[in-house]
């Protein structure tokens, strides 16, 4: 069942990129020929409104993006458990998940251009291996002229854009600050997040202050 209340709006694309600019591990989707789909798992850079993920330039992956460039890229971070006793001390029913979620519908297309073949490839070394350590990667440069022209990167238009960010959104103001006070006494590492971001996308929340504060 599709839950309007989760769903990020047009008018909250900021929040999307910077959450497709945050994460580097995402899904790819493509179909076979006989309409099977099928899943990849691999590290990406969203740069410029595009995806960009980089690999060989046989296997079967490239094939199916060669029969057919439609894709589907998904990406996902889990923030907190919402165990059921947060609200319930007998049903297991109110166990939930709160997370972030984007969906990209879009066409798939090889980069031959060296400049942007390495413009991504440099944007990913950075995510990826912030600490330097490496030749910068240019398009222009002759030491990695050939590298660049032997490895294929793929560019990920999209076409559409589904993001979903579940923070309580649904729960009534009861609900929100019983899960507030036990993401806080539980103190996992991403639980004083999680309530933030439940105080930012549940704007009627009511503050409770962190233990200290």
């Amino acid at each position: 069942m599709r839950r309007k209340e989760f769903a990020i709006g047009s008018e909250d694309v900021q929040e999307v990129n910077a959450f497709l600019e945050e994460m580097s591990y995402g899904f790819l989707g493509t179909a076979r020929a006989d309409g099977a789909p099928s899943i990849t798992p691999l590290n990406y850079i969203y740069l410029n409104g595009n995806v960009y993920f980089h690999g060989s330039r046989a296997g079967d992956k490239m094939a199916l993006l060669g029969a057919d460039p439609r894709v589907t890229f998904c990406v996902a971070k889990e923030y907190a458990i919402i165990p059921s006793h947060f609200t319930d001390p007998l049903m297991a029913c109110p166990a939930s998940a709160f997370f972030k979620s984007v969906i990209i519908e879009g066409t798939a297309s090889v980069v031959e251009d060296l400049m942007e073949k390495g413009e991504a490839l440099q944007a990913l070394m950075i995510k990826l291996q912030p600490e330097g350590g490496h030749l910068p990667i240019a398009g222009d440069d002759p030491a990695y002229r050939g590298r660049l022209k032997g490895v294929a990167v793929v560019k990920i238009e999209p076409q559409q854009i589904n993001a979903k960010f579940k923070f309580g959104q649904n729960a009534d103001e009861h609900k929100r600050e019983a899960i507030t006070t036990g993401l806080l006494a539980r103190g996992r590492e991403l639980d004083a997040e999680t309530v933030d971001l439940m105080r930012r996308y549940c704007p009627q929340h009511k503050e409770q202050a962190h233990p200290g504060d």
